[in-house]
């Protein structure tokens, strides 16, 4: 037996109420009174942690999950764990993919996750060139040499149909993560995200970007997702893991020498400077006046509807095309909005 719709927003607006404190006073509810529904929370990643989770990081060591009642824990990813299936099983509460189109492939091929917040507003995927030789839009990739990784093909497709391009009219050429093809010319181009300011140093002050969203494509990047289970009868633990991590970021993006400090303690792998040169541009991409509006990790049904549609004009749903209300939900956030806006 599953829970009636009203029974689930009657569970999400409890929690919203308990989470804006006594009296409607706004205070945070106290770790003593969380205490005795303290819950665990493991988000699973799709790569290895590192800047990206800076929100989470600063939310962890500064107690915000603990004062919502959160045992949390950051479960990393790489390339042989298939992140979205851990989440789909059930064995982890929360999960966090790197690009939107991997929930909406998994929900096509019927897996039961849904997104319910996103961490970076618009998409950070750039395709990257030298002022001698500069792509400044889609039309200049015509009659150049397109170096891109495997998993950025979809991505350059969308690019060309939304444009109106034919793929003939260049030459696509499989490399790496790295920038040295570009600078030896082998290629004309080059991908990556524009917040990697350590991949991107190579090329200095002669770097052209040309951001995958000014194209025409918009993508949602470090989208949050959770089971349908999970949503619909453990709503309450979701709005204090957003209400937690929406306070996290809002922290990283205020502090951002003290954010860094914070991040370098949970990974001292990383390297300090190119971190802080780091944070600028993921908040740069994380806050803008969608968050203005309607405070940290908000998103936009017709952004997933044109993904979707995109997608299946692509030819990339290969079982059967998810409706937008299976792939996305605005739950977790309405219950959320006014406490995300105050601590924003």
């Amino acid at each position: 037996m599953t829970d009636s719709p009203n029974l689930t927003r009657r569970k999400l607006l409890g929690a919203s109420a308990a989470a804006t404190g006594l009296a409607g006073t706004g205070a945070f509810l106290s770790i003593d009174a969380m205490a005795q529904d303290k819950v665990k929370v493991n988000m699973q990643l799709g790569w290895i942690a590192g800047g990206n989770q800076i929100g989470e990081v600063c939310a962890k060591r500064l107690g915000y999950y603990a004062t919502e009642g959160i045992d949390f824990a950051i479960q990393p990813g790489g390339p042989s764990i298939d992140g979205v299936a851990i989440v789909a099983s059930g064995r982890f509460e929360v999960g966090q993919v790197s690009s939107s189109p991997s929930n909406m492939l998994a929900v096509s091929q019927d897996l039961p996750i849904k997104v319910f917040a996103t961490g970076l507003q618009q998409h950070p995927y750039s395709f990257f060139s030298l002022k001698k030789n500069p792509i400044r839009t889609p039309k200049d990739m015509v009659g150049k040499k397109i170096g891109i990784q495997s998993t950025g093909l979809v991505l350059l497709r969308a690019l060309l149909a939304k444009n109106k391009i034919d793929e003939k009219s260049m030459t696509i050429i499989p490399i790496g993560a790295d920038m040295t093809p570009l600078l030896t010319g082998q290629v004309d181009t080059v991908t990556g995200w524009l917040t990697n300011t350590t991949a991107l140093k190579p090329l200095g002050a002669e770097r052209v970007d040309l951001r995958l969203w000014d194209t025409g494509v918009r993508l949602y990047a470090l989208p949050y997702y959770a089971t349908n289970e999970m949503i619909l009868r453990r709503p309450e633990v979701l709005v204090r893991f957003l209400r937690a991590t929406a306070r996290g970021w809002a922290y990283a993006n205020k502090n951002r020498d003290a954010a860094t400090d914070l991040l370098i303690k949970e990974y001292p792998n990383l390297d300090r400077a190119d971190e802080r040169e780091a944070l600028d541009a993921l908040m740069s991409f994380a806050y803008n006046s969608n968050t203005f509006n309607n405070g940290w990790g908000a998103m936009d049904r017709a952004v997933w509807q044109e993904q979707i549609q995109q997608y299946a004009d692509l030819g990339q749903f290969t079982k059967r095309v998810p409706k937008v209300e299976e792939v996305m939900t605005m739950d977790i956030l309405n219950a959320t909005r006014e406490y995300r806006l105050r601590n924003s």
